[in-house]
C-alpha cells in the first residue's frame, strides 16, 4: 500500500512538473516588457526569464511576479530597445517545470529630449538605452515592507538604514554615489516617517548620484502622499500614479527648491486631498517646480487636476530653464504651466477641454510654445494683465504679476472662447501670444509686456539649447501620441471617460472620479518574496518640524517620542554645531535645541527587549547673513577649500603670473571639461574670477557663459543657492571671490537696540525700539536688492501677508541711525 501510495505521490508531482503556464497575454512598452499567464495547479512559485539584445534567459527579480488571484503578472524592466521574449517556469518543491514562452515583443525607447538631459547628463538609475546603470541597486517597496526595508547606505549617520525615508535620508548626504532604483510595487498608503506627509528624495547635489523613483506595471500608486525633491540632481520620477495627496506641500510631485536635471514622466496625477482654500478642492498642486532648472515634464497624464503645473515662485536670474512635452492635459482646469521667471518649452502637448486657461506667461518669463493641440480650452495662452486676461473689464486671472512673453508656432486650436495673437495693426498691445511663420524666427525686442515692459528673450534659438534643433511632432500626430503613451504602462490600472458636453467647461470636481479614487483597491493578492512584515511593537514619532532652516538665533525645538516596547533610545550626530539633546526617560522624549553654528544632521533610534528598532532624523541647516567675503587663492590654497568643493580639479604643473587685489598670483588650477567647482550662498553676490591675463575666452556658471576681459571675469547679482563653476573655455583659474552684495549684512555701531517678531514671519511684523528712538522710515527688500514693501513714520506693524514666502531685509530708519535685520516669510 505503502509502495502504491509512493507512485501515486511521484506521479501527481510529475503531472505538476508538466504543466505549462498558459500565457493570455505579452506585450512591450517603453524600455520594459510584461506578461501575464493562468495559474498553474500546485505551482509554488515562478522563474521568470527574458531573452533578447545581449541576454539569454536572463532571471528577473522575484519581486517583479505578482499574483493577482486569476492570473499572475511579470513585469520586465530595464530594457534596451529591440525585440525579447519572455519565458515562464512554473516551480514545485524546487524543481522547475515545464516552460511557456511568449511571442515576440517589441521594446521602444523612452523620449528623452528636454532641458533635464542639458550638457549630456543622464538622469536617474537608468542609462541613455533604457538598461540600468553600472553598478546601480535596486530597492523594492511594497506596502508590506515599506516600514521595514533596509539598506546600508555610505555616509548614512546609522546603517543599516531602515524604512524607505530613512534609506533616502542616508542618501541626502550625497556620499553614495550608486545609482539607486527606487521600485514600488502595488498601492503604497502612508508610511510611519515620512517629512511632514512627503517621502523626499536628495542627494546634495552631487552630479555623480543619480536616483529613480518608479513604479512596477501598470497599477504602481502613491496614494495619500507626495514626493518632493530638494537639492537633488540627476532624479528621475516615473510610472506612479499619485492620489488624494494629504502632505503640508500640497503636491503631488514638488521639485521645492535647489534641483538640477529633474526627469518626471509617464505619471499619471490625480485629485490631492481638498485643502482648505476655494482654489484646492482638487488638491494644491500636481506637479510644480520651484527654484529649481534644467527640468522636463514629459507624458504625463492629469486627470482633472486643478492647479496642474506651476513653474517659479520668487527666483530670478539666467539658467532657469524648464522642458514640458507630450503631457495630457485631460479636462484640467489651469497651469499647464503657469510661469514665472523662467525660460520655459512647452511642445507637442494635448490640451483636453480645459475650463480655466492653458499656459500663462508672468513676471517677465520666456514661453516657446510650439506643436501643441487644443480642444476646448477656453484660453489657450494668457499673458499676465494684457490681452484675453483682462479683457471685457476682467481683473485678470494672475493677480496682478507682471506679465512676460509668449512665442507660439504651429499650434492646433478648435473650441476656445478667446485667443488674441499679436497683430500691428488690431493688437498692437492687448495680444496673447507673438505668432511666428517659422520656428527659428525671432521675437523682435520692441514686442514686450503690457505690465512690467519686458521682451522675449530668445531662448529657444540659442544653438547651444537643444531647442534650436528640436524635430517636433505635428500636433495632430503628437495627439494620438500622448493618448498612447502617456500616464503609467498601457495607460494604467485606473480608467475613466469624462464626458466632454459637461466636464469641458466644468471646474468643480468629478464626483465619479472621486468616488473611484476613494473606493479604489489594489488587485494585488501576492508579492512573489514578499513576507509579510511584523508590524513593530516599538514606537517612536517624530515632529513635523524635523527638517528646519534656521537664518539667526536658537533653532525651534524638536521633541521625538518613542513608546510601544521601546525601553530606551540612541542619539547619533549629537551634539554638534551648538546643538544638543536631552532625554526624558519618564516622559520618554528626547527634545533637540540649541543656537546652531552650523549645519547638522542626527537620528534617534529606538531600543528595546522586543519589537523591531525604528528611527528618525532630524536636519538643522543654518544659511545666516556671511560675515565676508569667501576668496580662494589657489597659490596659497591649492584645491584645499572649506566653502568651495573641487570635483575632478587639478592643478597646472606649470606655474603662471598675473596680478590682482594687490596679489601676485602664480599657481593656478586647470580649466577642463569634468572641472566643477561646486559652492552654496546664502545671500546675492558677486563672482570674480582670475586667469590668465591673456585669457578672453568663456567660463560657465549654473550652465550659463560668460566672456573674460583681460583675464577676469566678473558676474554681478548671483541669487542665493547652489551653483556650479565649469568649462566653458579650456583655461587655467587663480583666484576665485564671493563678495556678499545683498543689504542687511550687519548693523552700524552704537545703533538702537530692536526688535523684529515674529521671525518667521505669516502675516504682521512688529517692530520694538529702545525707549530712547524712534523710527523715521521702513523699507523691505527681497533678497535680489529689491524694494519690495515701503513706509513712512513711527511704523511699529508691517503686513507682510501680501508677500511670497522667502527671506526678506528690513530696514529700519530710526532718529539715531539705521539697522538691518533679515526675516523669513511664510
Amino acid at each position: 500500500m505503502k509502495r502504491i501510495l509512493f507512485y501515486v505521490t511521484i506521479m501527481f508531482a510529475s503531472i505538476n512538473l508538466w504543466a505549462q503556464p498558459v500565457i493570455i497575454q505579452s506585450s512591450g512598452w517603453m524600455e520594459c516588457a510584461y506578461v501575464k499567464w493562468e495559474p498553474v495547479a500546485g505551482a509554488d512559485s515562478y522563474n521568470v526569464y527574458y531573452t533578447g539584445g545581449t541576454f539569454t534567459n536572463q532571471i528577473i527579480d522575484t519581486q517583479l511576479i505578482r499574483n493577482y488571484g486569476s492570473y499572475y503578472r511579470a513585469d520586465v524592466l530595464g530594457l534596451a530597445p529591440g525585440t525579447y521574449t519572455i519565458k515562464v517556469v512554473p516551480v514545485t518543491g524546487g524543481v522547475e517545470g515545464t516552460p511557456s514562452v511568449s511571442n515576440n515583443i517589441t521594446v521602444s525607447a523612452h523620449d528623452r529630449n528636454g532641458f533635464a538631459f542639458e550638457g549630456g547628463r543622464i538622469p536617474g538609475a537608468y542609462n541613455l538605452n533604457g538598461t540600468l546603470k553600472a553598478n546601480a541597486v535596486v530597492l523594492y517597496i511594497t506596502q508590506n515592507n515599506k516600514n521595514t526595508v533596509s539598506m546600508n547606505v555610505t555616509g548614512a549617520t546609522v546603517n543599516p538604514c531602515v524604512g524607505l525615508q530613512t534609506i533616502l535620508d542616508g542618501f541626502k548626504k550625497g556620499l553614495d554615489t550608486r545609482p539607486l532604483s527606487v521600485r514600488l510595487i502595488g498601492n503604497i498608503t502612508d508610511l510611519n516617517y515620512m517629512l511632514n506627509g512627503d517621502i523626499v528624495i536628495e542627494n546634495k547635489n552631487n552630479i555623480n548620484s543619480s536616483i529613480t523613483f518608479e513604479g512596477v506595471g501598470s497599477d504602481a500608486l502613491v496614494n495619500g502622499w507626495g514626493v518632493r525633491v530638494k537639492k537633488g540632481s540627476n532624479i528621475e520620477i516615473r510610472n506612479l500614479g499619485f492620489m488624494l495627496t494629504n502632505a503640508s506641500e500640497g503636491d503631488n510631485v514638488g521639485l521645492q527648491q535647489d534641483n538640477d536635471h529633474i526627469w518626471v514622466h509617464n505619471c499619471d496625477m490625480f485629485y490631492g486631498a481638498a485643502g482648505g482654500d476655494a482654489d484646492q478642492a482638487k488638491g494644491d498642486g500636481a506637479l510644480d517646480c520651484k527654484r529649481s532648472t534644467y527640468v522636463t515634464m514629459s507624458y504625463n497624464h492629469f486627470w482633472d487636476t486643478g492647479k496642474s503645473n506651476l513653474l517659479g515662485l520668487s527666483e530670478s536670474g539666467p539658467g532657469l530653464y524648464a522642458t514640458y512635452h507630450h503631457n495630457w492635459y485631460d479636462h484640467s482646469d489651469s497651469r499647464h504651466p503657469r510661469v514665472r521667471t523662467y525660460s520655459a518649452h512647452v511642445y507637442n502637448n494635448y490640451f483636453d477641454g480645459n475650463s480655466k486657461y492653458g499656459a500663462g506667461s508672468t513676471m517677465a518669463s520666456s514661453l516657446f510654445l510650439e506643436g501643441n493641440y487644443f480642444r476646448n480650452c477656453k484660453y489657450p495662452m494668457l499673458i499676465s494683465q494684457q490681452g484675453t486676461d483682462i479683457y471685457n473689464g476682467s481683473v485678470g486671472t494672475f493677480s496682478g504679476e507682471e506679465g512676460g512673453i509668449i512665442k507660439a508656432f504651429n499650434n492646433v486650436m478648435s473650441g476656445q472662447t478667446r485667443y488674441v495673437p499679436y497683430d500691428a495693426t488690431n493688437y498692437p498691445v492687448q495680444f496673447d501670444a507673438y505668432e511666428v511663420t517659422t520656428r527659428s524666427q525671432t521675437v523682435p525686442s520692441s514686442i514686450t509686456a503690457l505690465l512690467g515692459g519686458t521682451s522675449y528673450n530668445n531662448f529657444d534659438t540659442n544653438p547651444t539649447l537643444y531647442v534650436n534643433s528640436l524635430v517636433v511632432d505635428d500636433p495632430t500626430v503628437a495627439k494620438d501620441k500622448v493618448i498612447a503613451f502617456s500616464g503609467r504602462v498601457g495607460g494604467g490600472d485606473i480608467s475613466w471617460t469624462f464626458n466632454n458636453a459637461v466636464d469641458d467647461p466644468s471646474s468643480t470636481v468629478n464626483t465619479g472620479l472621486a468616488a473611484l479614487l476613494n473606493n479604489y483597491s489594489s488587485g494585488i493578492v501576492s508579492i512573489q518574496g514578499d513576507a509579510p512584515s511584523t508590524t513593530s511593537s516599538q514606537t517612536l514619532i517624530i515632529p513635523n518640524n524635523n527638517d528646519q532652516t534656521v537664518l539667526s538665533g536658537a533653532m525651534t525645538d524638536m521633541v521625538f517620542t518613542w513608546g510601544g516596547t521601546a525601553t530606551d533610545v540612541t542619539v547619533t550626530g549629537l551634539p554638534s554645531n551648538g546643538i544638543d539633546f536631552v532625554k526624558d526617560m519618564t516622559a520618554r522624549t528626547v527634545t533637540v535645541s540649541g543656537t546652531p553654528t552650523g549645519d547638522v544632521t542626527f537620528t534617534v533610534t529606538t531600543s528595546g527587549p522586543t519589537g523591531t528598532p525604528v528611527s528618525g532624523s532630524g536636519t538643522i541647516a543654518t544659511t545666516n547673513v556671511p560675515n565676508g567675503d569667501e576668496i580662494h587663492n589657489f597659490t596659497l590654497q591649492t584645491l584645499n577649500s572649506t566653502f568651495y568643493t573641487f570635483t575632478s580639479c587639478n592643478m597646472n604643473s606649470t606655474a603662471g603670473s598675473t596680478t590682482y587685489d594687490g596679489l601676485t598670483l602664480t599657481a593656478r588650477m586647470k580649466v577642463e571639461s569634468a572641472t566643477n567647482v561646486s559652492y552654496t550662498t546664502p545671500d546675492v553676490s558677486t563672482l570674480t574670477l582670475v586667469f590668465d591675463p591673456t585669457f578672453s575666452g568663456t567660463i560657465k556658471l549654473d550652465n550659463v557663459s560668460y566672456t573674460a576681459s583681460n583675464g577676469v571675469v566678473i558676474i554681478p547679482s548671483v541669487p542665493a543657492g547652489a551653483h556650479a563653476i565649469t568649462k566653458g573655455s579650456v583655461a587655467n583659474l587663480f583666484y576665485i571671490k564671493t563678495e556678499y552684495t545683498a543689504l542687511g549684512v550687519g548693523e552700524i555701531n552704537n545703533s538702537p537696540k530692536l526688535t523684529l517678531y515674529p521671525n518667521p514671519v505669516t502675516n504682521e511684523l512688529n517692530i520694538t525700539t529702545s525707549n530712547s528712538s524712534s523710527i523715521e522710515k521702513v523699507a523691505v527688500y527681497n533678497l535680489l536688492g529689491q524694494l519690495v514693501k515701503n513706509a513712512n513714520g513711527d511704523i511699529r506693524t508691517i503686513d507682510m501677508s501680501d508677500l511670497n514666502t522667502g527671506t526678506y531685509f528690513v530696514k529700519v530708519y530710526t532718529n539715531q541711525g539705521i539697522i538691518d535685520r533679515k526675516i523669513i516669510k511664510r
